[in-house]
């Protein structure tokens, strides 16, 4: 099955067809790789797969001019004025005034 692999996968397995992907092809393979890899996350969950959808959104990032770094620094702009994730706060419904939000 045709997909994005890894820069080193030609070099370790030479025997596949390998082709380069132009910007548009590149954007839309790398959007196809983040379902993938975070679908293989949900479905076995190892740690393993985080690592790979943490190298796609690498790559999609940069499609941003963006660099990791860059990508921390919003993730960290985003949890100062927001928070994370780690309270596990779950919103059960939307409250009925504007100012609730």
């Amino acid at each position: 099955m045709p997909k994005l692999v890894r820069d080193r996968i030609p070099d370790l397995f030479p025997e596949n067809v390998y082709h380069m992907l132009d910007e548009a092809e590149y954007a839309r393979a790398l959007r196809d790789k983040l379902l993938e890899e975070t679908q293989e996350y949900l479905t076995d969950r190892p740690p393993e797969e985080l690592a790979d959808v943490l190298e796609v959104l690498h790559g999609l990032a940069a499609l941003h001019g963006l660099t990791p770094a860059d990508l921390e620094m919003l993730r960290a702009r985003k949890a100062a004025e927001r928070g994370g994730f780690l309270k596990r706060v779950w919103l059960d419904c939307l409250g009925t005034e504007p100012n609730d939000r």
